[in-house]
This record gives structure tokens, sequence and C-alpha cells, in this order.
């Protein structure tokens, strides 16, 4: 049985998307991000090709590609695509599975569906990337209740920034959540800069543990 891996954030603009291209170059995964809400920058897809070292092949195309950059069911909306949540089914593969979620866990894809619907049909668990900053605690704490009260598995708390030691203290204590470890900002961001600090920063192992399927 193969990893399956969900990463989402606590937020929009957590760093989930670097933190997703680290992991699927550590564990030589097959990365997907089932809807992009924005196409005028460099898109997520693009970034994990750029900054992951996976081959075109290994970096799965969107299941919807969205211009208009703001929350899914809005950008769908305005684009005239409808999303059909109930079409998003895990792709099978020989090989680790990163999905990067849209946003935070409660983002809507439709005006009935959020994404954490979708994350509890997948039964995969979640890689919950969290801000350092100010807000990181509640913003946290209430991720891992909304991931708990669906009976979705918490693999464990990813945090991105600059080290804040008490907040990250406080949310593994009262969230009872396992510390996967912390990807400080890098400067440059490159792909080699990324994969060091990854494998400083983090155990390989700790992703691998509860996460086949």
């Amino acid at each position: 049985m193969t990893a399956r891996i969900i990463v989402t954030g606590t937020d929009t603009g957590v760093g989930k998307t670097v933190f997703s291209a680290a992991l699927a170059s550590a564990l030589g995964a097959i990365y997907w991000k089932p809807i992009q809400a924005g196409l005028l920058e460099e898109t997520d897809r693009q970034t994990v090709l750029r900054l992951s070292g996976l081959s075109e092949e290994r970096v799965l195309p969107e299941a919807y590609r969205l211009k208009t950059p703001a929350s899914p069911h809005l950008a769908a909306e305005i684009d005239g695509i409808t999303i059909d949540p109930d079409a998003l089914v895990l792709p099978k593969t020989n090989r680790p599975l990163i999905v990067e979620g849209a946003g935070g866990l409660l983002v809507p894809l439709t005006r009935e569906v959020a994404y954490i619907d979708v994350i509890g049909r997948w039964r995969a668990p979640v890689a919950l990337c969290a801000r350092t900053t100010l807000g990181t605690i509640n913003h946290s704490l209430l991720s891992i209740e909304a991931l708990r009260t669906r009976g979705i598995p918490l693999l464990g708390i990813v945090f991105i920034g600059d080290e804040n030691a008490e907040s990250e203290r406080i949310i593994i204590e009262m969230g009872h959540a396992r510390r996967l470890g912390r990807l400080p900002h890098l400067a440059p961001l490159t792909g080699d800069v990324l994969r060091a600090a990854f494998a400083l920063h983090f155990n390989t192992g700790d992703f691998l543990k509860d996460s086949a399927g």
C-alpha cells in the first residue's frame, strides 16, 4: 500500500505549496492539486514542478483550472464552470501521493460542499500547515477540531515561518497532535535550498506512519 497524504492549511497563503513540493520531493511522490483558482501568476502545480525536481508526469494536471483568483465556488461561477465534488477521486498510483488542498479546510467548492467534505470522503490523513505568526493558535486549533469532528485522521502539524516556540507548543499540547517539524522562511527559495531545509527539519518516516491506504 502506498502513502496518501493530504496537505492543507489553516488559511490561504500559509506556504503549503512550498511544503508540498518539499514533501513530494523527499518521498519521491506524485503531486496533485485538484483545483487551481487563479492562473495569472505561477500556478501551484508550476511552483511544485520548479521546486521539487519531479518530472512532468509525476506532477499531475489539475481537475479544475479556474482563471479567477477567488474561493473555488465563486471562481467557478465567474468562469462559468461547474465543480462536481463527487468527481474528485484520488488517483491510484504506485508511488506516494501528495494532494494539496485549496485555502483552508472550510473553503467552499460549491454553495453546498466545502473542501473538508471531499477530504472526509478520501479517508486519507492530513498534514496541517500552520503559520507561526500571530493568530496561528486559534486557526490551528479550530482546524484540528474541524478534522476530528468529521473523523478525518490528522497526521500532524507542519509549522511554517520563524520559530515561535510557545505558539507551537500550545498548539501541539492543546490539539493533542504530532509536531512534524517547522519549515523556516528560505531565501533564496530554490529547489536545492528547499530540499536541504526539509532534510534538516523533518523526518520523512513521520509522514509514512499511518498514511498508507
